[in-house]
């Protein structure tokens, strides 16, 4: 079985899943209306994460997945079959994890960004951002990177995939 079979069945099982569980019947067109825009600016964001290393990816194509379910079933089909992103946001959604590559580009985007904004924005730890003394910004950015990378290690690894951008 070819890498588009195995898309097309694990597309088709989501689909049969979506029409269990789906929650579009049951809202009016205005909460369907709001639910495909934010999923649609929600895709966008995570679309600029891929080459914008200041925005994360995963939350926003994950959210924007969340949001199709609940607004559109063909939006949600044609993303989560979308040979870029679909078998990204399946394997993250299903427990298989991301593969190492994304995971170790992820992690180290992160910490260059953060060590990058840490000695180049912030500048000196003796000044204040506003009433907020730099060193705890330093810290508060170190424990969000730390926090990160954690979530990402832990994550199970998935097998590289062919296509995909991130």
């Amino acid at each position: 079985m070819g890498r588009a079979d195995v898309d097309r069945e694990r597309t088709a099982s989501c689909s049969a899943h979506h029409r269990r569980h789906s929650r579009v019947r049951r809202q009016g067109p205005v909460a369907r209306a709001l639910w495909i825009s934010l999923g649609s600016l929600s895709l966008g964001l995570g679309i600029i994460g891929i080459v914008l290393p200041l925005m994360p990816t995963t939350p926003f194509l994950l959210l924007a997945a969340y949001c199709f379910d609940r607004g559109s079933p063909r939006l949600h089909r044609w993303l989560l079959g979308n040979r870029y992103l679909g078998g990204f946001i399946r394997d993250y959604v299903e427990g298989r994890g991301i593969p190492m590559r994304t995971k170790a580009v992820a992690i180290a985007t992160l910490w260059v960004t953060m060590l990058l904004t840490i000695v180049l924005v912030l500048g000196d730890p003796g000044d204040n951002v506003g009433s907020v003394p730099i060193w705890l910004v330093d810290l508060f950015l170190l424990v969000i990177a730390a926090g990160v990378t954690l979530h990402h290690v832990t994550l199970p690894t998935a097998p590289a995939h062919p296509r995909r951008i991130v």
